[in-house]
């Protein structure tokens, strides 16, 4: 009984520890082989001469996760160019209310808006007799398929004006009081109230929906505006600036549009990568932005410039489900995406690799570059069942290797 015993533990054990490898679970596991054992996985790998090295699966449709932000990536570098810079109006009207009419600028942090506020006093502006908001150039369509209605920063709500990315940052001390965790951003009363049930420490949470993210912009800017040497008097309201409003200052964004992608690239930020993909519905700001027509944009864009007829385009961060591209499309998208190779992220532990990442629950994927034989190969890894998150990386330097 005693050696029965001992050997279904030891037949148990070996069961287990196959399992384990085939998961991907098992990290001293060859990755290559680990990813051929697995039902639910497609890899595609191109040398820098064009010649397919390793093709599993790679036509099969699959969810792509946060590699879809290499899509959303290119068509926004395609349209507007790298050195394009967003840009935000203020005018002022008859009754002296200073309107900031947003045009979509994803990137508008505090020191950016703190540098409008300089900007306007610098002009002689000292007072205001309120502030206007109109964000008319974002429609009702703004709903991001795959977000979920939680406090996380990676669920921020998309809005026409929208201040660091649609999150705020607060600590709250030991002794109850709440504070800005940014000594650049004022504590409005919007992120006060976000911030009532917070325990001690710091967090950072998103504004939950447009509204309050535009609300939120009007306080902020409002608190910046003073800080700058501007008295705000009157109250803050939503809607079309009058037509008679006059532009008294035009602001682009110190950041190149290169250079919000690397970083959007690198930290995977939905709140960046979705405001570029509903922007890319009006690429030229004559009309108004919605996530519909941004599907119907991107996808045209793919169809021409990728050749692409299959591809499900439902966002640009790789939020939803619903989204399906397989290895091969991934892949040519990494050799159009070239010229833009220097704006992907590196891997941590390995140099020879830039490549992006993709994570879901039960969806691991991998697109990028790595060094073979003198030059760069393309690859792309798309997994749909549950895996070790360091496969990816691990299966990327042994591609290098």
């Amino acid at each position: 009984m005693i050696a029965l015993h001992s050997s279904r533990r030891r037949a148990a054990l070996v069961l287990g520890a196959a399992l384990l490898c085939l998961s991907g679970l098992a990290r001293g596991a060859d990755p290559l082989a680990t990813v051929r054992g697995l039902e639910h996985a497609s890899l595609l790998l191109v040398e820098p001469d064009g010649t397919t090295a390793i093709a599993q699966g790679a036509t099969t449709p699959r969810v792509p996760a946060s590699t879809m932000k290499l899509l959303t990536a290119y068509a926004a570098l395609e349209t507007w160019g790298r050195e394009h810079r967003f840009h935000t109006d203020v005018r002022l009207d008859d009754d002296g209310v200073l309107w900031v009419v947003g045009h979509g600028d994803p990137y508008l942090v505090s020191e950016e808006l703190m540098r409008i506020a300089t900007a306007l006093r610098a002009r002689g502006l000292t007072r205001i007799n309120g502030l206007g908001l109109d964000t008319h150039a974002l429609g009702a369509d703004t709903e991001i398929p795959g977000r979920s209605r939680t406090s996380n920063p990676y669920d921020a709500p998309l809005s026409a004006l929208a201040a660091n990315f649609n999150t705020v940052s607060l600590i709250r001390e030991a002794d109850g009081r709440l504070r800005s965790g940014e000594p650049q951003t004022p504590l409005t009363a919007t992120a006060q109230a976000l911030g009532a049930d917070l325990g001690p420490g710091r967090h950072r949470v998103n504004l939950i929906d447009r509204a309050r993210a535009e609300r939120h912009f009007g306080e902020l800017f409002a608190a910046l505006l003073e800080r700058a040497g501007v008295s705000v008097a009157g109250p803050i309201r939503q809607a079309r600036a009058p037509r008679g409003a006059r532009l008294v200052y035009r602001h682009h964004n110190s950041r190149t549009l290169a250079e919000m992608i690397a970083p959007m690239l690198e930290y995977s930020t939905n709140f960046i990568a979705n405001g570029l993909f509903i922007m890319l519905s009006d690429p030229k700001d004559k009309g108004v932005a919605g996530m519909a027509e941004a599907r119907r944009a991107v996808t045209r864009l793919a169809r021409d410039r990728l050749g692409w007829r299959d591809a499900v385009i439902d966002d640009g961060a790789g939020l939803s489900r619903a989204n399906r591209l397989s290895a091969r499309q991934l892949v040519e998208l990494l050799d159009a995406f070239t010229p833009y190779r220097d704006l992907m992220p590196r891997q941590d532990d390995d140099p020879r690799v830039l490549a992006k990442t993709g994570t879901l629950t039960g969806v691991s994927s991998y697109a990028g570059y790595v060094r073979r034989n003198g030059g760069w190969g393309r690859f792309a890894l798309l997994v749909e069942q549950p895996v070790d998150r360091s496969l990816r990386q691990r299966l990327a330097s042994a591609l290098a290797r």
